[in-house]
């Protein structure tokens, strides 16, 4: 494949990946509706802050409707609910033997293939810290797990040359069988981290409170379940240990593998999740019908009940309708929910 790399979406993932692509020699070309971010691009450059590694690069920008052209690879990393939106705008775009590949939070590569076909989607998975600040400027706070793989298990050279392509942004970067894996281990993870953003304590401080852990245990417990149910085998990432989480498994284990995830955590320039940022400063709507919601209605379908992922649901819808702040209280709610009020 040839051609310029087209980037639907330039905040936090798709600005940090599509930096460290240009500065691997990679042409690419970012999208964003955000007219702002693109005309600060196309006159300044895109700028990574943070203490990792800030750098600066120069690009080129255009608003969806400026897109011209047809591309063999497109990295969509638009915010969950905006998919199928931006799939459909990407459309015409992407070329008959190329591909969509998700960087984004969810399990978003089943709205993309339900789009483009199956054949034409691609997965990954990424765990690293990064926010938008400012229109040309993402900070890039903390590393996290970066993975891509095929929807279908297989090994083919495009997955293997985008497998290359991300190992110039980490050079940790796995290229698996087991996608779907990595998927449903970071919704695993995800439903913890959007119970930390009903509170204004950071990721690694809600998860080192020993008195919520029996609650978002629970809430793992609900997940796990459904994924069970879809017969996927789970992957651990960045502390998180699947095993650790699953029914009857050893307190110790589970105690360990929270321990874990608080020090990767406490590693991290980005002390909250993007979550917690569209809530308290951007003052927005959140992913959450898009990334947990799936785990509710898969969940139906297997007959399985998700009371306490149901509850979290409607406490951040109850946050982003300004009916609810961010408090510890909120913890104590989904404790109820889960059976487990906290001594």
């Amino acid at each position: 494949m040839t051609g310029p790399i087209l980037v639907w979406g330039a905040g936090a993932i798709g600005g940090t990946i599509g930096a460290a692509l240009i500065r691997a020699g990679e042409e690419v070309l970012f999208v964003d509706r955000d007219a702002a971010h693109v005309d600060a691009i196309n006159r300044n450059g895109l700028a990574i802050t943070g203490a990792i590694d800030p750098h600066h690069v120069k690009a080129r920008a255009f608003l969806p409707e400026e897109v011209t052209g047809v591309y063999d690879e497109i990295l969509l990393a638009v915010k969950a609910h905006h998919t199928e939106e931006a799939t459909k705008a990407l459309l015409p775009h992407l070329a008959i033997d190329g591909y969509v590949a998700s960087i984004q939070n969810g399990l978003n590569e089943r709205i993309i293939a339900a789009i483009v076909g199956p054949e034409r989607t691609v997965g990954s998975f990424v765990n690293f810290g990064a926010d938008y600040i400012e229109p040309g400027v993402i900070h890039f706070g903390g590393r996290g797990a970066v993975v891509v793989g095929e929807i279908d298990g297989t090994l083919t050279p495009r997955i293997e040359r985008l497998h290359r392509q991300f190992l110039a942004f980490d050079r940790n970067a796995v290229l698996t069988r087991n996608i779907w894996g990595y998927l449903w281990s970071k919704l695993v993870v995800g439903s913890l981290l959007f119970a930390t953003a009903v509170t204004n304590d950071s990721i690694a401080d809600v998860l080192a409170m020993q008195r919520y852990r029996p609650t978002l245990t629970a809430l793992a417990h609900e997940v796990l379940a459904v994924a069970a149910a879809e017969g996927v085998k789970l992957e651990p990432f960045d502390g998180f240990d699947p095993r650790a989480f699953m029914p009857g498994a050893d307190p110790a284990a589970t105690e360990r593998s929270y321990d874990e995830m608080v020090a990767h955590n406490r590693r991290s320039a980005k002390s909250h999740t993007g979550i917690w940022r569209d809530l308290a400063v951007r003052k927005r709507k959140t992913e959450v019908d898009q990334q947990i919601g799936p785990v509710v209605e898969i969940g139906r379908q297997h007959g399985i009940a998700t009371p306490v992922t149901q509850a979290l649901i409607g406490l951040i819808h109850a946050t982003e309708e300004g009916r609810r702040s961010l408090e510890l209280a909120g913890l104590d709610d989904l404790a109820k929910a889960a059976g487990k009020v906290p001594a």
